[in-house]
């Protein structure tokens, strides 16, 4: 067991595991539909009508509209209208991963050749710091960037993004637990699959191999690939690859706060271990129904 409740995911880890214990409570129905409608690997998971996810043996999806829910229950309010599932590892592995996908038409990937890193961190760090007015209204501690986890990395030949930014609450210590959402990006023909790995800063190097296996694990169908796109008839999204990483990218890093406003929300609770969000789950599922 680790001894320290290490940045987001520690935080995360130890919320998820009281919910786990009471999930049988009418408090925490969110858990009940998500147990219920949770799909284990290996399987085929259909994709908006675009893609399908291979989704490997160790891995466990989560479904709309269940994942929503427990996403809120997890604190992080909203729609989810762009949601279509939440992944999670089986085992003690210390992540979680949302998938979206985004019908923003095709997305041209020209400008990844002349974005330049220093210029994205500094605006990433201006947009962060008028988004923490909000987090304050929501009653969540600001967050504050502390440089790139990876810098922004396009693959050309299969329309892959890649970036990460590490964070953590605004005047902490520098040795402080960081977060880290580490995101990947699948394009298509008429939009593009965002793939959110949430995780502590310290485990990413160890968890970026599985971060980048389910990325590999999406296809997009025939007839929906970045290369199907026809110029004479599709739409064409307004921004390119760099609003993946400041104009869009931006509005993700509110997942961050959910570990906060969580944490908040349930520290009446009393703990004696702590157990990684995937785990938590995992055990969850695994959990026998009541006798009637």
């Amino acid at each position: 067991m680790k001894n320290a409740l290490r940045g987001l995911l520690a935080a995360i880890g130890l919320c998820l595991s009281g919910m786990a214990q009471a999930a049988d409570g009418p408090e925490n129905p969110a858990w009940t539909e998500a147990k219920a409608a949770a799909k284990a690997g290996p399987a085929d998971i259909a994709i908006a009508g675009q893609a399908t996810l291979h989704l490997p043996a160790d891995r466990v999806f989560i479904p709309q509209p269940q994942a929503g829910k427990l996403l809120t229950a997890m604190g992080n309010p909203g729609e989810h209208s762009e949601l279509t599932g939440l992944i999670f590892p089986q085992g003690d592995a210390q992540w979680f991963a949302t998938l979206r996908y985004i019908a923003s038409g095709y997305v041209k990937d020209g400008d990844a050749k002349e974005w330049k890193a220093d210029d994205l961190l500094a605006s990433y760090k201006e947009g962060t710091e008028a988004s923490n007015e909000e987090r304050k209204k929501m009653g969540v501690a600001p967050i504050e960037i502390t440089g790139w986890a990876e810098v922004p990395a396009y693959e050309a030949t299969r329309h892959h993004l890649v970036w990460a930014m590490s964070s953590k609450e605004k005047g902490a210590p520098a040795e402080a637990g960081q977060g880290v959402n580490y995101n990947t990006y699948a394009l298509g023909r008429e939009g593009y699959l965002s793939l959110n790995f949430v995780t502590g800063l310290a485990d990413l190097p160890a968890q970026k191999p599985d971060a980048k296996a389910l990325l590999g694990a999406l296809e997009f169908d025939k007839g929906k690939r970045y290369e199907d796109f026809d110029a004479s008839t599709d739409h064409v999204a307004e921004y390119g690859l760099a609003a993946l990483v400041l104009g869009v990218g931006a509005k993700k890093l509110g997942l961050l706060a959910v570990v906060f406003a969580f944490v908040a929300k349930f520290a009446k609770i009393i703990f004696i271990a702590v157990i990684g969000v995937g785990a938590a789950f995992t055990k969850f599922l695994k959990r026998k129904k009541p006798a009637a």
